[in-house]
């Protein structure tokens, strides 16, 4: 497989090996792609938290247990206020 990288990507590259941090270009690359995976994995697990505290605020909805939107709202605001006016 044959890649073009663009100048920009090039001059990255070349400034990792001269930063002695890798030897090559493919160990930055490597390294690129590893954290591409890991960021890739992260986002994954991420969304399946996410639906799954969904699913739980749901139920909880469900049950009677949610909290009134305003309500919420009005607290955060009033953390705020108390925060600004601690600080005077």
């Amino acid at each position: 497989m044959q890649i073009l990288l663009k100048p920009e990507h090039q001059q990255f590259i070349q400034a990792q090996i001269a930063s002695g941090k890798f030897t090559n270009a493919s160990e930055v690359v490597d390294a690129a792609f590893r954290l591409l995976e890991k960021l890739a994995n992260e986002y994954s697990e991420w969304i399946e938290e996410t639906r799954e505290q969904v699913d739980i605020a749901r139920a909880e909805i469900a049950r009677g247990e949610g909290l009134d939107g305003e309500v919420v709202v009005n607290r955060i605001l009033q953390r705020f206020q108390e925060a600004r006016e601690a600080q005077k």
